[in-house]
C-alpha cells in the first residue's frame, strides 16, 4: 500500500457509539470505518492534524476515502491541476499524521 494512503489506513471498524456531532469529518469517517487498528483516540488524533492541514472542503474530500478508497486512487491519478494540488495537500496532512497519531 503507499505510504500516502497511510491516514487512510490507519482507521479501523468499530462500532459506532454515541454521537459524534462535534467530531469533524475526517473523526467521523474513521470511527465508522471497518479498518481494525481504529479506535476513538487514534481518529481524534487525526482529525486534529486535519484541523491543522486541511480546510473543511479537503477534510470532507478526504475523509470520502475511508468509505471508498478507490477515489484516492483515481484522485492520485487524476491529470488536473486542481487534483494535483488536492494531493499535494493531502500527503502533507497524511504525513504529519503518521508523525503525531502514530505509526
Amino acid at each position: 500500500m503507499k505510504p500516502i494512503l497511510w491516514a487512510v489506513s490507519l482507521c479501523v471498524a468499530l462500532p459506532v457509539m454515541g454521537s459524534f456531532a462535534h467530531a469533524g469529518a475526517i473523526e467521523n469517517a474513521c470511527n465508522r470505518s471497518d479498518r481494525k487498528a481504529s479506535n476513538r483516540q487514534l481518529c481524534g488524533c487525526i482529525q486534529q492534524v486535519a484541523d491543522q492541514t486541511l480546510r473543511g472542503a479537503d477534510q470532507r474530500r478526504a475523509a470520502s476515502f475511508f468509505k471508498d478508497p478507490e477515489k484516492a486512487h483515481k484522485v492520485w491519478m487524476s491529470k488536473s491541476n486542481g487534483d494535483d494540488a488536492f494531493w499535494e495537500r493531502y500527503k502533507a496532512f497524511s504525513a504529519q499524521a503518521q508523525v503525531y497519531c502514530g505509526g
